[in-house]
């Protein structure tokens, strides 16, 4: 296979998939690991060379140096002679037969999975980025994380936050949460860390977005959060095991966060902050962008600022405000109970202050809503009866509803 050996690399394929695989799954899984290492993230042509003839068939010819003249009948107008040529030369210096295997052998290692476009659960965002959309992905962490890309929120904003933006992100992260969205990032400090942490603490799915291996945690300094995310949510890369990140990988990770979310929200941003690149890309890809204000004064909110006067970002301020940029499925929205007018406003105050996640005691919920603890004990058992609470071992939970 590849000129290597079929028992060996059937053997590494299988030991990072969960599935029975035959012949043709496994070439196909390969070929997508070693274009991971051959092409960069995004490159255009690497995906409009796989798509048009498959993963397999298009490492094979550049395994046997085909030509461009013998390649371009079968690529149509997918693309062109010069841009074929130079994706060629760019690809050439990797064409190393051992890098995938090291890879596979590292990713068995750290636990990680190889997850292909054919997969059940493979993100439905990425096809608006056609031809740069990722050859495959390494993940480590859930599948249920990993399924939650499909309703997720990115939040995103700079490293170096203030304490107005880590308060605004925690918020906005644990709001969300509570109404069903799962949290993406980028796992940098600032910002994003706050995100993620607050998405943990609340316990809800969040996603982490590298630009490097999944077995290489960067930064260095949230080792500890990232093997957190790993044990409650997932870590997502396009780069195989063992590949470090770099200034161009950080911005090409960007357009994974865009694409695999319903919306991307810029919670705090310097004048030429990286995360206008995510929300450039969002634009890019369609999906709605959002942007916090901050005080005029404050240079870490003057991209915020930008976005919203010079890209037409919506100005939001907080859970509900970004959730309408991406309203969730009926079945999930629905779990927002419409108020009716059956519901008084110590019932409004009580549901406010309850998570759909997170079991909260009565005496939390007191807290929370402003209510006795008397006053919470009677509504609950009128609101479980009504089947819009339920109690659990730890406390008590906002139902979902059927559906």
């Amino acid at each position: 296979m590849f000129g290597l050996k079929e028992a060996e690399v059937a053997q590494l394929v299988r030991a990072v998939t969960s599935e029975d695989l035959d012949r043709d799954a496994i070439e196909e899984r390969f070929a997508r690991a070693s274009w991971g290492g051959i092409a960069e993230p995004g490159d255009r042509v690497a995906g409009r060379l796989i798509e048009t003839i498959g993963a397999p068939r298009a490492l094979a010819a550049v395994l046997d140096r085909r030509s461009v003249e013998s390649l371009l009948p079968e690529l149509g107008d997918a693309t062109t002679a010069s841009d074929l040529q130079q994706g060629i030369e760019r690809w050439q210096p990797r064409l190393t037969s051992g890098s995938a295997l090291v890879a596979l052998r590292l990713a068995a290692r750290a636990g990680a999975r190889l997850r292909v476009p054919s997969d059940e659960y493979w993100p439905q965002g990425f096809a608006s980025l056609e031809a740069h959309a990722p050859i495959a992905l390494w993940t480590r962490g859930t599948v249920d994380a990993y399924r939650s890309l499909e309703h997720s929120i990115a939040l995103v904003g700079a490293r170096a936050a203030t304490g107005y933006g880590e308060h605004v992100t925690m918020e906005a992260s644990a709001g969300l949460v509570d109404r069903g969205y799962a949290i993406v990032s980028g796992a940098a400090y600032g910002i994003d860390g706050m995100a993620h942490r607050a998405a943990l603490a609340s316990h809800g799915h969040t996603i982490a977005f590298l630009a490097g291996g999944v077995d290489r945690f960067y930064p260095s300094g949230h080792d500890a959060l990232l093997g957190k995310i790993v044990e409650a949510g997932v870590v997502i890369s396009e780069l195989p095991c063992g590949s470090s990140p770099t200034k161009w990988r950080f911005l090409q990770r960007n357009r994974l966060i865009a694409a695999s979310s319903l919306a991307t929200i810029v919670l705090e941003a310097g004048w030429r902050s990286g995360s206008l690149n995510t929300a450039s890309h969002a634009a890019g890809a369609g999906r709605p962008v959002g942007a916090v204000p901050g005080p005029v004064t404050s240079a870490a909110s003057a991209g915020c600022h930008r976005l919203i006067r010079e890209a037409n970002a919506i100005l939001v301020t907080n859970a509900d405000d970004m959730a309408e940029l991406a309203p969730l499925p009926s079945a999930r929205m629905a779990a927002l109970f419409p108020l009716s007018d059956e519901l008084d406003a110590g019932s409004i105050r009580l549901l406010d202050a309850l998570s759909y996640r997170s079991p909260r005691t009565a005496g939390d919920i007191a807290a929370r809503s402003g209510l006795s603890v008397t006053e919470v004990g009677s509504l609950l058992g009128q609101l479980e009866f009504s089947g819009r609470v339920e109690e659990r071992e730890r406390g008590w939970l906002k139902s979902r509803p059927a559906g």
